[in-house]
């Protein structure tokens, strides 16, 4: 830990990426704590502090029954074989019936129902794949995913983010390691592929996740960006966080091959609406039908009726989706990237000139005696391993059990209660800070509450005018109140202008700190605004004396 000064902050503000920035102000609220015997409250991270434990539970349970059928056919010992398919169904059944005690027992049971009587899966073949991808002794295969957990998966997907395979057609599902890994691959496959190559145009919907804002400008990529900003406010001045047609209007340029969306966004965590949407599917339609579209879908699950734009422009998106935050798995590293079998990638691909064509055929001339004719999907499960190692793509088989039970879980629960429980601890939260704030929450069916972004400057022109706002400019920096909160409070916040949001913005994660440090959050920003406002009117006396 470290007490860094205020002139040591500023310089490192805006110069680092925000989450190192914020690693410097969790050493100074540490430093802080320990010196004034307090807590630290780090609402700067977005890991939630919940966890899903009936769905673990039935996988641990299910785990113990495929150990068990690793040693029918041979027990040395600390040695054993390998699960056998044949009567797997039988013994499955039997094994819960005499451990109906254990913890998810009769979750693992219903998750088995559910394959062989929903789903229509051959029972061996299924609980087979569950208990030899459980015990992990397998490679991947297929390698994009296997295909009983690749079918419960998909189903989860359309049920939670409204993928639509009726007027999209067929969807594949690709299991990866987060939603981090999706972004990854898939700016790789784009510039393996010729889709984007260094110096072109894309755009961004920002506010956005960061690492949203670093990529483009690494040298390998050097893009020109487009931001589409979130510019729309209420009645009363406040950010909806939507995207006037104006802005949206910007993609009608041809020019701009890519569109990275965050939705519902980070940090606002606010959804974008159904006039939104559909203003840029109009775009999109009459003005840059080959628009390529990725939309990170990851806080979709705290909204209700949330409907991704893979639903609403299926040709043109491929949608991405991470577990993380709806099960508290963050460190399990699940998450999918989903794309329907006719899209614009592989029309863009069949497009592009003879000569890059030759090339690709000979980057994957190694998969296919017919590698012109590989899916784009194919190629980015290719590209997860330099193509070469093509054969041990693929998410370990363990964890695609695991996101096959929370599936499982989420699509069984029909009176959708693990939703609710999820959706009333952020709503909770943010209602506890904005009391705290003394600042008026405004409804709105898009907001998933799982971070909140509160703009001070948005804050002083409504209560006290543009004169106040000018004031705190001229006598304040934006890193001021992050600064203040962790030296004098020991509360880490990040700043929103770090995603592309406003300069005199902050987010709060209201997902992994208890329900009272809202509390306490909100008292703290209300302290060192109210120390704005008193200078301020001390210094509008000293001039009217």
């Amino acid at each position: 830990m470290k007490s860094y000064s205020f002139n040591e902050i500023q310089m490192m503000y805006g110069n680092i990426s925000p989450f190192e920035f914020k690693d410097k102000l969790i050493d100074l609220a540490k430093y802080s704590a320990n010196k004034n015997n307090t807590t630290v409250l780090d609402a700067g991270r977005g890991n939630p502090n919940w966890t899903a434990a009936t769905p673990r539970e039935a996988f641990f349970t299910f785990g113990q029954f495929a150990v068990s059928e690793t040693r029918l056919n041979w027990n040395l010992g600390d040695l054993a074989g390998m699960p056998s398919k044949e009567n797997i169904t039988k013994r499955f059944y039997k094994y819960i019936e005499e451990n109906s005690t254990m913890p998810g027992a009769s979750l693992a049971k219903s998750i088995v129902d559910y394959g062989i009587n929903e789903l229509n899966f051959d029972a061996d073949e299924f609980v087979h794949e569950l208990a030899d991808g459980i015990i992990g002794d397998n490679y991947p295969c297929p390698d994009r995913m296997l295909p009983h957990m690749e079918k419960i998966v998909h189903d989860y997907l359309i049920q939670e983010m409204k993928y639509d395979t009726k007027l999209g057609g067929d969807l594949n599902v690709f299991a990866v390691e987060g939603a981090t890994a999706a972004m990854c691959y898939i700016f790789d496959s784009l510039m393996a592929n010729e889709l984007l190559r260094k110096g072109d145009k894309i755009a961004l919907m920002t506010p956005i996740f960061t690492p949203y804002l670093e990529i483009p400008h690494l040298p390998r990529y050097s893009f020109d960006v487009i931001n589409i900003n979130a510019d729309e406010v209420d009645e009363n001045g406040a950010h909806t966080w939507q995207y006037s047609k104006k802005e949206l209007e910007k993609l009608r340029d041809k020019s701009i091959k890519a569109l990275f969306v965050v939705n519902p966004n980070n940090p606002a965590s606010i959804a974008i609406n159904e006039e939104s949407s559909n203003n840029l599917v109009d775009v999109v339609k009459n003005y840059n039908e080959d628009l390529m579209i990725i939309s990170d879908d990851v806080y979709g699950t705290f909204v209700e009726d949330f409907t991704s734009l893979m639903a609403k422009l299926p040709y043109n998106t491929i949608g991405v989706y991470s577990y993380s935050k709806y099960f508290g798995v963050t460190g399990w590293r699940l998450g999918t990237m989903a794309l329907h079998e006719k899209n614009v990638f592989d029309k863009r691909i069949n497009d592009l000139p003879d000569d890059l064509k030759k090339s690709l055929n000979k980057r994957y001339s190694d998969m296919s005696l017919n590698p012109s004719n590989l899916p784009f999907m194919d190629r980015i499960v290719a590209d997860s391993r330099l193509v070469a190692l093509n054969h041990t793509a693929g998410l370990s088989t363990p964890q695609q059990v695991q996101m096959a039970f929370f599936s499982a879980f989420a699509l069984i629960d029909t009176e959708n209660n693990y939703k609710a429980l999820n959706m009333d601890i952020c709503h909770r939260r943010q209602k506890l800070l904005y009391k705290a704030l003394e600042v008026e929450l405004p409804k709105d069916k898009n907001n998933a509450a799982y971070y909140t972004q509160f703009d001070i400057e948005q804050w002083a022109r409504i209560n006290y005018g543009e004169e106040f706002v000018n004031y705190i400019k001229e006598n304040y920096t934006p890193v001021d109140i992050l600064y203040k909160l962790a030296k004098n409070y020991s509360i880490v916040l990040l700043s929103g202008s770090g995603f592309a949001g406003p300069d005199w913005s902050v987010r709060v994660s209201l997902a992994n700190l208890q329900d009272k440090a809202y509390t306490n959050i909100g008292k703290a920003i209300r302290k060192i605004i109210n120390a704005y406002v008193a200078d301020w009117k001390k210094y509008k006396s000293s001039r009217v004396g």
